[in-house]
């Protein structure tokens, strides 16, 4: 499916979209004050490379595009000190410290979640029915200590939420195009997950000579030319889909922005294709006032 943009490049899932009462939006890069990463670029998150002051800007522009209130009197906005964890937040105002943590969830109006993401997926549920929302971050780890299902839970718990009324959307994140990962993590899922073997996939490394001269391979093995190491690269989008799908989701209410942000770093913020240095995305919800 096709995301919905707006002038400032933010995202909307069409699972979403129809629900009246609901603001929400996946940042990108472009349209924005900072210039340590590439001009205009929209980070929205306290980096160690760019301004404090570039980033302030750049959320009272995001919010604005949002349409979260006004510019005289925005939403307050609520985020995480993000730490790959399984831990979720049940939130109704501004909390006096930043939140450590992996998830928020409310069910209070004119109040805004985030997550920030960069090739970790974030992930927005709205349930249709109590008017509850939830926003997560899942990398490797997060969906290993299953985070969205446990984030489905919180909100049964908390609001009685029921799954199959959930309106779900999986934003941008690294794919599993590019998500290349060890052993040692293949390993984890597949103590954690029956299907682990359908979110991986192997490629082994080209040899040009190998593949122009295979006979001199079957009978002798040269010095350097020893068995070609095998890649490993991980579906982390499918991985969190089959959570929501396990948790009670419906199919057809989740959405997934067919993004991935190694390949897109002209639109996208990645950690991994440029090495570290780069900004942050912003997967944000947040709830209209009932109607009077």
């Amino acid at each position: 499916m096709s995301p919905h943009k707006t002038s400032l490049q933010t995202l909307r899932a069409e699972s979403l979209v129809p629900l009246p009462w609901l603001i929400h939006g996946f940042s990108t890069r472009q349209g924005g004050f900072s210039r340590v990463y590439g001009k205009n670029a929209l980070n929205l998150g306290f980096t160690e490379h760019d301004s404090r002051v570039a980033v302030q800007k750049n959320r009272v522009a995001f919010e604005a595009n949002l349409r979260a209130g006004s510019a005289r009197k925005p939403w307050p906005l609520v985020t995480l000190r993000q730490i790959h964890s399984d831990l979720i937040h049940l939130v109704d105002a501004v909390p006096a410290a930043l939140l450590v943590g992996d998830g928020l969830i409310t069910a209070t109006p004119r109040l805004l979640v985030a997550v920030q993401t960069a090739d970790c997926l974030p992930i927005i549920l709205a349930d249709k029915n109590t008017r509850a929302v939830g926003v997560f971050h899942a990398g490797w780890r997060g969906t290993i200590k299953r985070i969205v299902e446990k984030g489905i839970g919180e909100m049964q718990r908390v609001f009685g939420t029921n799954p199959r009324n959930l309106m779900a959307a999986i934003g941008p994140g690294i794919y599993g195009c590019c998500y290349q990962v060890g052993e040692e993590v293949r390993n984890q899922f597949e103590t954690q997950f029956g299907y682990a073997a359908e979110l991986f996939r192997e490629t082994k490394d080209s040899d040009p000579v190998r593949e122009k001269y295979p006979l001199l391979f079957l009978t002798a093995r040269a010095p350097g030319h020893s068995q070609l190491p095998t890649r490993i690269f991980l579906d982390l989008v499918e991985a969190n889909r089959r959570q929501l799908l396990d948790a009670g989701v419906l199919k057809k209410n989740i959405t997934i922005l067919p993004l991935c942000t190694a390949c897109h770093t002209d639109q996208l913020f990645s950690h991994r294709a440029e090495h570290g240095r780069t900004g942050r995305m912003m997967a944000v919800a947040g709830i209209k006032a009932p109607a009077p």
